[in-house]
């Protein structure tokens, strides 16, 4: 009562609560008590219950809130590895929602109606920060309605190191914004299946160097990662095991 009062400058006029304690609580500060759902029938949960096992309560929680407590997953990793297809796979076993790479979304909106006798086209820094921050965005809206994991294909941590690979150098701004991510577990997925070209991708070539750049800020950052190689079914059997550990 006495920290209450402190908080908030003065005595609150009503409090509603649903603990035994509420009265006692209200009247040492002089205000009116309102007992709300003691016995908790229209609402069977307890914040003490909510607090220790959050991932089994989301359904009681604002849209907020939940999203604070879902626990993320990224894939990052060099082209054509598998990210995106193990991305989908995962949010299927899980059943939850996964957020694909919003880059892809933008280059093949930016190739639209583009033939190969027109001027060849390349990135900007602005793209790749729109890019980072439009990821996030995506990311965090989601999260808000994910169950109990949410599985990213990519993030903006990873916006970053593409922009190394085409400019040469980093990007303070858009590293801040993949700073802000909230990651408690990233999946990087190794170069040792066959690389598919669909168009849209850099090459072969790349893959090697993009893989371990991953590995060396991965490790360097301290961040916990797991490195899934083998066939794809060997990948997704690895990473439920990994996935499984975080959310129970």
């Amino acid at each position: 009562a006495e920290f209450t009062i402190k908080h908030l400058k003065r005595s609150p006029d009503v409090v509603f609560s649903s603990e035994d304690y509420g009265p006692e609580y209200a009247r040492l500060m002089g205000a009116r008590h309102v007992m709300i759902d003691q016995q908790r029938q229209r609402f069977p949960i307890s914040g003490t219950a909510i607090r220790s096992k959050p991932l089994e309560n989301l359904d009681v929680l604002a849209p907020c809130v939940r999203g604070y407590f879902v626990k993320r997953v990224v894939l990052i990793g060099a082209e054509s590895t598998g990210k995106t297809t193990l991305a989908a796979h995962l949010a299927e076993y899980y059943k939850t929602c996964w957020v694909p790479e919003y880059g892809r979304e933008h280059w093949e909106q930016k190739v639209q109606g583009f033939t190969l006798n027109d001027p060849s086209l390349s990135w900007t820094r602005e793209e790749f920060y729109h890019i980072a921050c439009e990821q996030q965005r995506r990311e965090n809206e989601l999260a808000r309605i994910a169950n109990r994991v949410l599985i990213c294909d990519t993030n903006a941590f990873a916006t970053g190191t593409w922009y190394e690979r085409y400019e040469r150098k980093r990007d303070a701004e858009i590293d801040d914004v993949g700073r802000t991510d909230r990651v408690d577990l990233y999946f990087l997925t190794a170069p040792d299946v066959p690389f598919v070209q669909d168009g849209f991708r850099d090459g072969e070539h790349i893959r090697d160097w993009m893989h371990d750049r991953f590995k060396e800020q991965l490790s360097a950052g301290a961040i916990k990662f797991f490195e899934l190689t083998g066939t794809y079914a060997e990948r997704k059997k690895n990473a439920i095991l990994e996935i499984n550990r975080i959310i129970r």
